[in-house]
């Protein structure tokens, strides 16, 4: 009888490791959910009289255009993080990863104040449904986002990183850049183009 030899860790493909593939396919299959759900709320729109419904107003965009750009902001302190990370500067990577999650925590706080001013709920009418579950799910995505960045950056504070070892801050980077890139597209789509009529 003879023996198999199994391989104590996946293999990377491609120079591609396991986390690496599974970030991808999750940001790929997450990203679909966020197209079906914009497409859904334009369809709605669309086969709409007046949107939003009468007696609604258009979301505020007095203090969402500040928070959207903390948040978008955000990103540049990540990708200064993974960049320094690659050089050995690990004091850089500590106040980068820090910062962006200030940045990111901000901005769901504000999500929250947000749902807490509005004046419809979720079940009133098709633009209710389609407005709390579009930026409440990029909430939900946000909460992960920060979660994974604390573990992040105890990593980072603990001594776990150096410039040949850093793969789980790179795929990190890439779901932060991810959750930043859908509010790119749920802001205009559900802020500002409520304005336009």
């Amino acid at each position: 009888m003879t023996s198999v030899t199994l391989p104590v860790r996946a293999t990377a493909h491609r120079g591609w490791s396991t986390s690496k593939w599974g970030v991808a396919m999750v940001i790929c299959t997450e990203g679909m959910v966020f197209v079906i759900l914009l497409s859904a709320y334009f369809f709605l729109r669309a086969a709409s009289t007046e949107w939003p419904p009468e007696g609604v107003e258009p979301p505020e965009l007095g203090l969402v255009l500040p928070f959207s750009f903390a948040l978008w902001g955000s990103s540049l302190p990540v990708f200064w993080a993974d960049t320094a990370v690659k050089r050995g500067r690990m004091g850089q990577v500590r106040a980068g990863l820090a910062l962006s999650w200030i940045m990111g925590a901000v901005f769901l706080a504000y999500t929250v104040y947000d749902f807490n001013e509005l004046t419809f709920g979720w079940r009133d009418h098709a633009y209710g449904s389609a407005f709390y579950t579009i930026v409440g799910l990029h909430a939900a995505h946000l909460v992960v986002g920060l979660a994974i960045g604390l573990v992040v950056q105890a990593k980072a504070w603990t001594g776990r990183y150096s410039p040949g070892s850093h793969r789980s801050l790179q795929v990190f980077s890439w779901y932060w850049h991810f959750v930043d890139g859908i509010w790119v597209a749920v802001f205009p789509s559900l802020f500002l183009s409520a304005h336009l009529q």
